[in-house]
């Protein structure tokens, strides 16, 4: 919770400089959409065995800067290209614990906590439509496109009454994730959803079942010139 509220913190600090600086800007024909970002999402997994079942809340967020490059002369048609940090946690009952014989998936039974967390270096792309002009700086957008990520650290935490068991950068998981995703809305405050079209683990499986897992995120982006 303390990662959320300084990332929180922080977001608010941006629009308030923002907002503070937006009677001193010079107008500029030539004008580019270039944007910090931060994304709040809710996360669910999609494509997981029937045992699979999330429980509390699972959630991510990312920050990072996005380029923009205009591709007509009004300027309201244009290609962004990113790059960020991002963590997301999965709370949910597959259990994910190493021995000598390697990694093991099963269904976790009577715990107190078991969770999938990932950090990462993203990239998204984005093919970017809004209402903006040189002197408008607020306006309509629909932005979407796909987001790469590169994984920088998996850990998986399961803990009872009596254990607690981690397991750090499993040989399983797919370091390169990917997905498509979607910003709409006007002003700062956009609706964002991404899908995962990659699977979280590479011959993994639960009682001799391949785990497909992926994921679904919904939440809020906020663009921050």
């Amino acid at each position: 919770m303390k990662k959320y509220g300084f990332v929180v913190c922080l977001c608010f600090a941006l629009l308030q400089g923002r907002a503070q600086e937006s009677s001193n800007i010079v107008i500029d024909e030539n004008y580019l959409e270039d944007q910090l970002y931060l994304s709040f999402t809710y996360n669910m997994l999609t494509n997981k065995p029937e045992t699979i079942a999330t429980h509390g809340f699972s959630g991510s967020y990312s920050i990072g800067f996005i380029k923009d490059i205009p591709l007509n002369k009004r300027r309201n048609i244009g290609f962004g290209v990113g790059i960020g940090y991002t963590y997301n946690a999965y709370i949910q009952n597959l259990k994910i614990t190493e021995n000598s014989g390697g990694t093991l998936f099963e269904v976790a039974q009577d715990y107190t906590t078991n969770k999938f967390i990932t950090r990462a270096l993203e990239m998204p792309m984005e093919l970017r439509w809004r209402t903006s002009t040189p002197s408008k700086y607020k306006f309509w957008r629909v932005y979407s496109g796909i987001k790469f990520s590169y994984l920088l650290l998996s850990k998986a935490t399961y803990s009872d009454v009596n254990t607690k068991i981690t397991a750090k950068n499993i040989p399983e998981v797919n370091k390169l994730q990917y997905g498509l995703t979607m910003a709409a809305g006007y002003g700062t405050w956009n609706l964002y959803v991404y899908y995962g079209l990659s699977s979280f683990f590479d011959n993994a499986f639960l009682n001799s079942e391949r785990i497909d897992i992926s994921d679904f995120t919904v939440g809020l982006k906020f663009y921050i010139m």
